[in-house]
């Protein structure tokens, strides 16, 4: 009679990984790895962001004369009020006009914004926590200088010559007299003559009405 029994097959080991969740281990340690990368990434780039921040803010200044740049210089002295070499939203505006850019309230901000630095402190320079935000933003000077650099090169020199004749054109006439440069020399300290004056207007004064005009001021400064 043939035998019943059956060949036996061998066991597969189904049972011993029932159940077992996949291994993550290297996906966590890649996860890690690619984080760890992104982040020193980051950081480089943000190393050299501020490396060529610092450049660009030296080749501007270079750009400047000396008695510019001693002009920013003396501003940022003069209103930094507690001399930590740093200027919050109120020193600013009031050293920016100081140099001749009475700016808008925005504008100021979008500066502190874009330039500015964390108060060391969660407070304002005035101790103040209830002040707004932007009050805690403070400027350092080379951040200063960057700022009123781009706006002083970027300056068209009429403006500038213009804004020089406004001084010596006391009321708004439109014109220099010979009782407007007196003034100025007087404030200055500097002991002209009457006849000095006068020959300078009339050196300058080109349609003989004894002032100089806007135009020959213009002139007699772009020559």
């Amino acid at each position: 009679m043939a035998s019943s029994s059956h060949p036996s097959f061998p066991s597969r080991p189904y049972g011993a990984n029932l159940g077992k969740m996949p291994d993550r281990s290297l996906g966590a340690t890649f996860g890690a790895s690619t984080t760890q990368q992104q982040r020193e990434s980051a950081r480089l780039e943000r190393e050299r962001e501020r490396l060529e921040k610092e450049r660009m803010e030296r080749e501007e200044a270079n750009q400047l004369t000396e008695e510019q740049r001693e002009e920013i210089k003396e501003a940022f002295n003069l209103f930094d009020l507690d001399k930590d070499q740093r200027i919050d939203y109120h020193e600013l505006k009031v050293a920016m006009k100081a140099l001749g850019f009475d700016l808008p309230k925005q504008e100021i901000l979008s500066i502190l914004q874009t330039h500015g630095q964390p108060s060391p402190s969660t407070q304002s320079k005035n101790n103040n926590p209830s002040l707004p935000t932007h009050t805690r933003l403070l400027l350092p000077f080379p951040a200063f200088q960057s700022v009123m650099a781009q706006r002083i090169l970027a300056r068209d020199p009429r403006e500038e010559i213009l804004r020089a004749f406004e001084l010596f054109d006391e009321g708004g006439k439109g014109k220099i007299s010979l009782g407007d440069l007196r003034r100025v020399a007087r404030e200055l300290g500097e002991g002209l003559e009457e006849e000095e004056l006068g020959a300078m207007i009339d050196e300058f004064d080109m349609d003989g009405d004894g002032a100089i005009s806007r135009e020959e001021f213009l002139g007699i400064c772009l020559s």
